[in-house]
Parts: structure tokens; sequence; C-alpha cells
């Protein structure tokens, strides 16, 4: 049972490490990124389908994205989606094809992306935290329910312990790597 709570933690922690890089991968930086459009639904046919799975995207340069809609009739409702959407960026559309120009960001701006970043990162932790917690409750009801000493409860805590500090530490090096990323000119 001790082993099932430890392990089930292990997971959930490192799903909070995976969801924080996809977090990450829509922050806009200043360089194109597909990844960016993958919140961004369109009206295709009376349904709401993201721009990926109707669309091929391309990126030909750092700081452009192509986006080419395999059904040309819907050109228009991507193009007034992106503008919907809080990308902020301007799209050029041709008829057929749609460029989105992602301009550097100014160095206010990128001070802005890393306190947003910061603020994703913090949120992860506070996941981390709270799945320690949940695991330490766990352990605590065992005490009193099944025959396992407080020995052997205080031996699986102190592990989870070191799988939270190993996951906070994980997340650190996520942020740096998005902060260097995002501080890039």
């Amino acid at each position: 049972m001790i082993e099932e709570i430890t392990k089930a933690t292990n997971e959930k922690m490192d799903k909070t490490i995976v969801n924080l890089s996809s977090e990450f991968a829509t922050v806009r930086t200043g360089r194109a990124s597909s990844a960016m459009l993958e919140r961004i639904y369109v009206n295709y046919y009376g349904v709401q389908t993201p721009i990926t799975q109707i669309a091929s995207i391309k990126t030909p340069e750092a700081h452009l994205l192509v986006i080419e809609p395999w059904d040309k009739k819907i050109v228009t409702d991507v193009v007034k989606a992106i503008q919907a959407s809080d990308l902020g960026i301007m799209p050029s559309n041709d008829g057929g094809v749609i460029r989105l120009p992602f301009p550097p960001p100014t160095e206010e701006r990128r001070k802005e992306l890393v306190k947003q970043c910061r603020q994703i990162a913090e949120e992860a932790k506070i996941a981390i935290r709270n799945e320690r917690r949940d695991a330490n409750s766990k352990l605590e009801r065992l005490i009193k329910e099944q025959d396992y000493s407080k020995d052997e409860i205080h031996r699986a805590q102190e592990k989870i312990q070191k799988l939270t500090d190993k996951h906070i530490e994980e997340v650190d090096e996520v942020f740096k790597r998005k902060e260097a990323e995002v501080m890039e000119v």
C-alpha cells in the first residue's frame, strides 16, 4: 500500500512537470511556435476545432508562422479566430495562406513574460506540494486504519519528501531554460 501511494504520487508529480512544459510552450517569446496556436479554435462546419487539426502550420523563419488551411473556404474564419485570441498578432491573409509575423518583444515585454513564466512555475510547485500533502495524509490514515508502524510511515514520508524536492528542482530547471529563452534577444 505504501509503495502504491509513493508510485502514484511520483506519477502525478511527473504529470505536473509535463503540464508545466506545455504551459511554457504557449508563452509567446518572439519566436514562432505552432504550440501557440493549439488553444485557438475555429468554427469549422458548426464544430469548434483546433487550428492545428484543420491546417498545416509551418515555421519558415524564426519569427514567422505560415498557416495553410486545407479547406480554403475557412481562411477568413481562421483569421477571425486568431484576431479574437490573446496572441496579440495581426495575421496577414492572401486568400489561401495566413502569415503570422512575431515581432521580437521589447525588453519590458520580455520581463513581463518572465513574470508570467515565474507565476506558472510557482503554480506547478504548489501542485507538487499539494501532491505531497495528499500522499502524507494517506500515509497517516494507514497508521490508523491498517497495521503499519510509525517508522514505516516515516520512511515513506521521507521518500515522498525526496520526490517533492526532486520535482521542485525540475520545475526550477524548466523555468530557468524558459527564462533564458524569453530573455534572449
